[in-house]
């Protein structure tokens, strides 16, 4: 397939999704919202053990659903490495939090939808990712070799691995500034942001926008074509079946979009396979390395 039609091709899925979704859902993205570190020590607790219930949950649907076969080490790297980035698919449980102040204590309440992503998700982002840390690689070494329950795994993670959950919080300070409330989010966005976080870091996906139909007819793409010639190594490995999907009229409706997406996926799993186990194996070496040196240094002592 030609680099053209690739374009081509790409340009109308991207025309596609775009017409499901209000104008406003497809303008530019406001700035981004900062976490309030000041709130860390007082939910770190709370993070950590729904951190550790979502790994287990995660690893164990994981195992359901490529069973008969076991659930990999490197399976479980990946979903430790993701879920706490808000970007991939695997951090979705952050979306229905709801970070609530009781009294002098303030507490995360599970919501039944996802929200609008603000300072609270992001304040548990930021958490999340300071308690797993360089950790992945121990926790999914321990949940590979020892299968623990839940209370097993949050004891491990939060007690004896980060101490998240050693010390209570601190009381809330009384001038504490409110934070927003808990803003459901659009189904439609919802659907749209989830299927793109599913897309994140796949070849043949990169840096995906979304435009509204006015500007899509608008806009001078002939203005981009030097960063255009920079992607065409990443758009040669699009996979063909994208325009299958999209010329397929006996298809139902919907299903092109989780076409699309299992082509783009099928694409990119064998690289992102070798990449994890690269990192694992480097990792590995490392923690040997420093093992090794610390010994080294024990024996230089006596």
């Amino acid at each position: 397939m030609g680099k053209m039609e690739q374009n081509l091709l790409l340009l109308i899925s991207i025309l596609l999704l775009s017409t499901s979704l209000p104008v406003s859902l497809c303008a530019k993205k406001p700035v981004a919202a900062a976490p309030r570190k000041e709130d860390i020590p007082y939910i770190k607790c709370q993070v950590c053990e729904k951190l550790a219930s979502q790994l287990h949950q995660q690893v164990q649907s994981k195992q359901a659903q490529i069973s008969p076969k076991k659930i990999s080490e490197y399976q479980i790297i990946e979903i430790a490495e993701n879920v706490c980035n808000l970007k991939k698919e695997e951090a979705d449980w952050i979306l229905k939090i709801d970070i609530v102040e009781q009294g002098d204590k303030l507490e995360l309440v599970e919501q039944n939808a996802e929200g609008i992503c603000n300072t609270e998700c992001k304040t548990i982002e930021r958490t999340c990712q300071e308690i797993m840390g360089y950790s992945d690689t121990d926790v999914a070494e321990y949940m590979y070799t020892s299968r623990p329950d839940i209370e097993s795994l949050a004891n491990y993670l939060c007690k004896d691995l980060t101490k998240a959950c050693k010390t209570k919080p601190p009381p809330l300070p009384k001038d504490r500034t409110p934070g927003e409330p808990f803003v459901p989010k659009p189904t439609k966005e919802a659907e749209m942001e989830k299927m793109l976080r599913s897309m994140e870091g796949i070849p043949g996906a990169p840096s995906m926008k979304m435009y509204s139909r006015e500007e899509l007819m608008n806009k001078n793409f002939d203005e981009d074509a030097d960063d255009d010639d920079d992607e065409y190594d990443e758009e040669d490995q699009f996979p063909s079946n994208l325009g299958k999907a999209l010329r397929n009229k006996d298809s139902k409706k919907g299903d092109w979009k989780q076409t699309i997406v299992k082509g783009i996926k099928d694409a990119g799993e064998t690289l992102k396979r070798h990449a994890t186990k690269v990192s694992f194996r480097a990792q590995k070496w490392w923690k040997g390395f420093k093992a090794a040196r610390s010994k080294a240094a024990d024996k230089t002592e006596l």
